[in-house]
């Protein structure tokens, strides 16, 4: 691996591995940690670097390289205490920039306060990611980098009634839906059969230029 490295994401969820493959994909270098096998298996061809390690601990994040990295993703919202202490740790050792994921207002709290930026992805449709790296044109997106963000995306009457799976955003636009909102209620355990409604958001992660073309899809 090199001396420094664009992005580690910590955690392969649904989250995360929508932005380690939206990073990668677009030729960003990405280090990635997961303690399951299966799914480091399923991205090493894709990332950077991708490494199983079963025990998140300080000496086993350093022996991966975590701290080479410029910008860190902590990923594991769900398990509360580990999500603070591995976000202490990376911090501790001197990443310029850390992002926690959270899943609750108590736990981000925490996670400010020792210094982390916060993203509540099952609560705010991850969509408040990066919203400081750079620029913001629209007020409901996050970028990651100049190419790539997460945007929220109204479903228009040309979607209404079509299952995920026909829409093809990710065949046809490259885009990784990460979550999906209907009626005030946010959900990032969704299948491809689901279909779109009235009202619904989605937050999708990929090129800005391939979102563009989506929302002209749209009738935007």
């Amino acid at each position: 691996m090199k001396q420094t490295i664009e992005y580690g994401i910590i955690g392969l969820g649904r989250f995360g591995m929508a932005l380690a493959l939206a990073l990668a994909n677009n030729k960003k270098e990405v280090l990635v940690i997961d303690n399951n096998e299966s799914k480091i298996k399923d991205i090493r061809d894709v990332v950077e670097e991708a490494l199983v390690v079963e025990h998140l601990t300080k000496e086993s994040l350093i022996e991966a390289g975590i701290q080479n990295c410029q910008t860190v993703i902590v990923c594991i919202g769900q398990q509360i205490d580990k999500s603070i202490l591995v976000t202490l740790n990376v911090i501790s050792m001197g990443v310029p920039r850390v992002i926690a994921k959270a899943i609750s207002e108590d736990q981000g709290f925490v996670l400010k306060k020792i210094g982390a930026e916060v993203v509540y992805p099952e609560k705010d449709m991850a969509c408040r990611l990066a919203n400081r790296l750079l620029y913001s044109t629209l007020s409901d997106f996050i970028e990651l980098d100049e190419n790539i963000a997460i945007f929220e995306v109204i479903v228009t009457e040309i979607l209404i009634g079509k299952k995920i799976l026909e829409a093809s955003l990710r065949q046809q636009y490259h885009l990784n839906i990460i979550a999906v909102r209907h009626d005030h209620e946010t959900t990032v355990e969704f299948t491809p059969d689901y279909v779109f409604q009235t009202g619904d958001k989605l937050y999708v992660v990929g090129k800005k230029s391939d979102i563009k073309r989506f929302e002209t899809y749209l009738g935007y």
